[in-house]
């Protein structure tokens, strides 16, 4: 079973799809970097670790500027 569960998530992040990119996103960054922002985890695996920060509010989604254009916008 997954920890935390996805439902417990959502009240934290607005959608799972941008829960999954925020996961993902972290996960990558704790391979490179090694950084860590809790104590003690649960999980083994960067992705779950990464998801146990969401719930502990220590990770949480960015507010995007609406004044940065990217290429694939254009």
């Amino acid at each position: 079973m997954l920890y935390p569960s996805v439902d417990s998530l959502k009240g934290k992040i607005d959608s799972k799809y941008t829960l999954v990119t925020l996961a993902a996103k972290r996960a990558r960054e704790m391979q490179e970097s090694k950084n860590e922002l809790l104590r003690t985890y649960t999980s083994h695996k960067n992705v779950g670790k990464a998801l146990e920060e969401v719930a502990a509010g220590a990770l949480s989604k960015q507010v995007q500027d609406a004044s940065i254009v990217y290429e694939d916008e254009i």
